[in-house]
């Protein structure tokens, strides 16, 4: 197929051509739909400003609309001998209107156009991961509420600390999606902006509507400044790269608690045995697979702002071909992360917690700050009452029956605010999905 930058039959080498291609088709499946929708908010604006007559901007936009139901039918397909999806769709139309068909490019290059289909299709996996992300917090939500009052030790520098609840931890991670998909909501804000008609980074001298293509394309506002405009391509990328690997960061740290807490010695919670695996030479074994492999996974995310900022941190202003590899490495993370929340949302069900765990020996001593807040009420000093306590541990003379604890404190273990973080995160998601 014929470069839609070529001005003669000279072929460029085919070398050449694989590795400056590279695996970008491979990734164009996905910006097809975004490129079609473009080029029809960029049609109906050309014949609007008088650039092409009305019957040119009808027919284009028919053929467009062909090419997005086959796609949307997921019967096109991606020519292998074209060098982008953006060329291919371009020489659709010019193979089906002739002269009409040609017209389309104009006030627009290839830099704007790629930039507004990835933009556009940036925006549509943050709604994605934004729901969910709302279903995996109301599993943490609902199971907070279920299990407020079943208690849990807490651990610091892995040494048995203080009490906690099943209730305070499955909240700490729900909240914590709260604070994620703040910063979520911010990137959103921030790729959210139109920048077709920026053309090769430079404006176009033609009379085009910029706020046209804004508002039929669903932008929130545009890019002004048309040097700008081009510099957002790899800056949307990192920012949205930096967001994932947060909200990667509370799967991964949720799943590394739940493999610790499936271990034999902590024993805090279980899975059916369908949802984990097993040894090839110990019968006994019950290996956490899903939750050792979402841990990785979302660690590797966790990597993706240093991959960008290598790419694209040395670079000066305007377009340049390094841009090409942020598809390669930020789309198949976009994809991890959603397969983690997906068996997240899957398995997190089933879970099961254990009862009476403090009954065991070793943590008889987890009380210990609550022995000495008692001391303080009754009218001594909180050091002197630190001291005594630690003697009698040291002396093996500390005993606490923690069944017996006070109220106001183990009130304080189930008090989870669930109300308010609900409001929080439901808030965030709404502008988000809005």
């Amino acid at each position: 197929m014929k470069k839609i930058w070529q001005k003669d039959n000279t072929t460029t080498n085919d070398l050449v051509t694989k590795f400056t291609v590279g695996k970008d088709l491979d990734f164009d499946d996905r910006l097809a739909k975004y490129d079609v929708l473009g080029s029809i908010a960029h049609a109906k604006m050309l014949a609007e400003v008088g650039l092409i007559r009305l019957d040119e901007e009808h027919a284009i936009v028919a053929v467009l609309e062909e090419v997005l139901s086959e796609i949307e039918k997921e019967t096109f397909e991606i020519d292998k001998t074209a060098e982008d999806i953006h060329s291919q769709i371009e020489n659709i139309l010019i193979e089906k209107l002739g002269e009409t068909g040609k017209k389309i490019h104009t006030a627009r290059s290839r830099n704007d156009q790629v930039l507004t289909d990835i933009k556009l299709y940036l925006i549509d996996e943050i709604r994605e991961i934004t729901e969910l992300t709302d279903s995996f917090f109301q599993i943490l939500k609902d199971k907070a509420n279920l299990h407020k009052d079943v208690l849990l030790p807490g651990y610091t520098h892995l040494q048995v600390a203080m009490p906690s609840s099943f209730g305070l931890w499955f909240g700490a991670y729900a909240e914590s999606l709260v604070d994620d998909l703040e910063l979520l909501f911010a990137t959103k804000n921030i790729i959210n902006k139109n920048p077709l008609g920026s053309a090769a980074g430079y404006g176009s001298s033609f009379p085009i509507d910029r706020e046209s293509t804004t508002y039929k394309l669903g932008f929130r506002t545009l890019n002004h400044n048309v040097v700008y405009a081009q510099m957002t391509r790899g800056k949307s990328e990192k920012l949205l790269a930096n967001s994932l690997s947060v909200l990667a960061g509370t799967l991964s740290k949720f799943s590394y608690d739940v493999c610790i807490y499936l271990s034999q010695n902590f024993d805090f919670i279980s899975f059916p045995k369908e949802f984990t695996t097993g040894s090839s030479i110990m019968p006994h074994k019950k290996n956490p697979d899903i939750f050792e492999l979402v841990r990785a996974r979302c660690n590797r995310i966790q990597a993706l702002p240093n991959e960008l900022i290598l790419v694209t941190n040395n670079l000066p202003s305007g377009y340049h071909r390094d841009l090409q590899l942020t598809k390669e490495i930020l789309f198949p993370a976009i994809d991890s992360l959603k397969e983690c929340l997906e068996i997240l949302i899957y398995t997190l069900p089933n879970i099961e917690v254990k009862d009476n765990i403090l009954d065991d020996e070793k943590y008889k001593y987890i009380f210990s700050v609550e022995k000495i807040n008692e001391e303080v009420k009754n009218g001594k000093s909180f050091r002197d009452a630190y001291i005594q306590i630690g003697q009698e541990i040291e002396k093996g003379l500390f005993e606490y029956d923690y069944k017996e604890l006070n109220h106001s404190h183990q009130g304080s273990l189930g008090n989870l605010c669930l109300d308010e973080i609900e409001y929080q995160f439901n808030k965030v998601r709404d502008k988000l999905l809005g």
